[in-house]
C-alpha cells in the first residue's frame, strides 16, 4: 500500500464514527469507480490475530473442528485465528455479538462471512445490507482490516455468490472473496449438506481467502 492509499484509508475510518454513513458511502463510492482490483491490508505480522466472524460456515458445520476454515487458514497463515462463528445466527444477531469479541480479542484483521441465514429466511435485503455495514463499521471504529466473504444466494439453477457482498466491498472498498462458497456448494463433493462444505469444501475456502489475503499485501 502506498502512503496516499494508506492515508486515504485512515481518513476513511476516522470519519465513520463522527460523519452520517450515507456521507461515507457516497465518498468511498467515487473513490472505488477508479480502484478495480483487490483492496490493500495491513501486512500482518507474525503475531497478529485474526477474528473470523459469522454463522454456521465459520463454525464449520459439517466438518470436524479442526477442519472449519479458520483451522485451515490458520494451518495456511501461520497466524492466530479465532473461530467467531455461532450456528443458525442471524446478521442483527451478529451486530450484537461482534463488538465484544473485538474487544476481547483486539485482533487485526476481521474475516467477515455473515448473511447467509438473512438469505434462507428471506430477511429483507436492505436489513442484512446495513447490518454487514454495521459490523464492518464496528472495526473500522477500532481500526481493524476487514475481508468481506460472500454467500451464495438460495436458487435452484447454478449457485452464485449474492450480488449484495460485491457492492459492499465496491461502496466500502473492502476486499471480497466473491467465489469459494458458491464453488464449493456447487459441487457434491465439497459439501456436507445442501447449505455446508465438508472438510474438503472448507479447505478449499481457507485457499481462497489465503490467496486473496496474500494478494492485498496482508500476507
Amino acid at each position: 500500500m502506498n502512503g496516499g492509499e494508506a492515508g486515504s484509508r485512515a481518513r476513511a475510518r476516522a470519519r465513520w464514527s463522527t460523519a452520517p454513513i450515507i456521507g461515507l458511502i457516497c465518498a468511498l463510492l467515487l473513490a472505488a469507480a477508479c480502484s478495480p482490483r483487490p483492496e490493500a491490508l495491513a501486512p500482518l505480522a507474525p503475531d497478529a490475530v485474526i477474528l473470523a466472524f459469522g454463522d454456521s460456515l465459520t463454525a464449520g458445520t459439517g466438518a470436524a473442528p479442526e477442519a472449519s476454515y479458520p483451522s485451515r487458514l490458520e494451518a495456511l497463515s501461520g497466524r492466530r485465528v479465532i473461530n467467531g462463528g455461532i450456528a443458525g445466527e442471524l446478521s442483527r444477531g451478529g451486530v450484537d455479538r461482534l463488538p465484544g469479541l473485538l474487544e476481547a480479542h483486539r485482533p487485526d484483521l476481521l474475516i467477515l462471512t455473515h448473511g447467509g441465514n438473512d438469505l434462507l429466511r428471506r430477511v429483507d435485503t436492505e436489513e442484512t445490507r446495513e447490518n454487514l455495514e454495521t459490523m464492518i463499521g464496528h472495526a473500522w471504529e477500532r481500526g481493524i482490516d476487514v475481508l468481506l466473504v460472500a454467500v451464495p444466494a438460495p436458487t435452484l439453477l447454478r449457485l452464485r455468490s449474492d450480488p449484495l457482498y460485491a457492492e459492499i466491498g465496491q461502496r466500502l472498498r473492502v476486499p471480497v472473496e466473491d467465489e469459494a462458497l458458491a464453488h464449493v456448494l456447487s459441487r457434491d463433493t465439497m459439501k456436507a449438506d445442501p447449505i455446508h462444505p465438508n472438510g474438503d469444501g472448507y479447505r478449499y475456502v481457507a485457499e481462497r481467502i489465503h490467496r486473496l489475503l496474500v494478494q492485498t499485501g496482508a500476507l
